[in-house]
């Protein structure tokens, strides 16, 4: 997958994200080329309102303390894959992390950097100066950035609740640290703007009936085949249980569209050319080669509760040389009518809540949180 179709996805799930937990208003855009954005820090969800805001031509790539995301593990990837993220030494070597980012900004990517180093609160502190140093080495401009409504939403060592947030992307600005944090700030100090008085249910229900909402379905489903760690389930949800009836479209979609990228990725893993994806462990792997190696097609029965992505085992059906429609008809089977289920259950949840639409949020989150526990618990127990 490129980086901007990757970032493009990142875009589009934090957009639902921050949609569920109250909303997002952006104001201000990017100028065209690379640039180093720099922001105020508060809250580990500046991260996703950042991605939600910049525009996916810009493939952002964001600096995260090694220290704290890059330690190993389920963290990192899920930091390399939601996050963009690359990592930056806190004690020593952290110049030469930033530096090795200039080849992205001439590439024309942005990249954020948040200079005060650790999530703060109030007015942003003393800026650090490698973000402007990369800027100066790349030639490009220092983009300040004002994130509002993140330590609300989720607080540092808090839990996160509803809360909208704002993102004001300012003026391109020379490398200087002091011009650069005033402007962050004043951005930040900007009043609010006036809320959407729309529920976001009713947001959610008006993208589900839309073009765009199946646009959504079918991309995130044939990138989940291929690369992308969030299943095609997750965005259904969202969708389904706030629009029951859209579920008729949007459900064979991702149904389709999952088998269209499932034979892409065996066609890749018969040229061996399968990339490697996040969140895929190397015992994953193995297990799925040992299941296609002794059941063929048929191996792909074992996917839906394996805890094992898709595109492994297609990947490792186009490696044995299994052919093409018997793949696809075990994976529609066994993996489409997982997904169908999925949107039978999440529709039905959508009736049971017409009468209580301002529960929507809440039953997302909930939702959402035992997803990624779940995750989390799968990805650990192949490792």
């Amino acid at each position: 997958m490129t980086a901007r179709a990757a970032a493009a996805l990142r875009h589009l799930l934090w957009r639902v994200v921050l949609t569920i937990t109250g909303g997002l208003t952006v104001t201000g855009s990017l100028p065209c080329g690379g640039c180093v954005v720099v922001a105020n820090h508060g809250s580990h969800a500046d991260t996703a309102a950042l991605l939600a805001a910049m525009d996916s031509r810009h493939a952002p790539r964001v600096a995260a303390a090694a220290d704290y995301w890059f330690a190993g593990g389920w963290r990192s990837a899920i930091c390399r894959a939601l996050a963009a993220a690359f990592p930056v030494r806190r004690t020593g070597g952290g110049s030469a992390d930033i530096a090795a980012a200039v080849a992205l900004l001439q590439a024309g990517r942005a990249v954020v950097v948040y200079p005060e180093g650790t999530r703060g609160s109030g007015a942003p502190a003393r800026f650090h100066a490698g973000a402007f140093r990369l800027a100066a080495a790349a030639g490009v401009p220092v983009v300040p950035v004002g994130i509002v409504g993140t330590t609300d939403l989720l607080p540092k060592h808090g839990k996160l609740r509803r809360n909208r947030v704002e993102v004001r992307i300012g003026t391109p600005l020379p490398a200087d640290a002091d011009a650069a944090r005033e402007a962050v700030a004043r951005l930040a100090r900007l009043p609010r703007s006036a809320p959407s008085r729309r529920p976001s249910r009713e947001r959610a229900a008006r993208l589900a009936a839309s073009r765009t909402g199946v646009a959504l379905v079918a991309v995130w489903a044939v990138a989940e085949a291929v690369v992308w760690p969030l299943l095609p389930e997750c965005v259904l949800f969202a969708l389904v249980v706030a629009a029951p009836r859209a579920g008729l479209r949007l459900v064979p979609t991702a149904v389709l569209a999952s088998m269209a990228g499932g034979l892409c990725t065996l066609a890749l893993g018969a040229a061996g050319a399968a990339p490697a994806a996040p969140l895929v462990t190397e015992r994953m792997r193995v297990a799925a080669a040992q299941q296609t190696a002794a059941e063929g097609a048929y191996a792909a029965r074992h996917q839906p509760l394996s805890g094992i992505p898709f595109k492994v085992y297609a990947a490792e059906a186009g490696r044995a040389g299994v052919a093409p429609l018997p793949f696809l008809a075990a994976a529609a089977t066994h993996r489409g009518l997982r997904i169908a289920s999925v949107g039978a259950a999440c529709a039905l949840l959508g009736v049971g809540l017409h009468r209580w639409p301002r529960a929507y949020p809440a039953v997302l989150l909930a939702g959402y949180a035992l997803f990624t526990a779940g995750l989390v618990l799968v990805v650990r127990g192949w490792t």
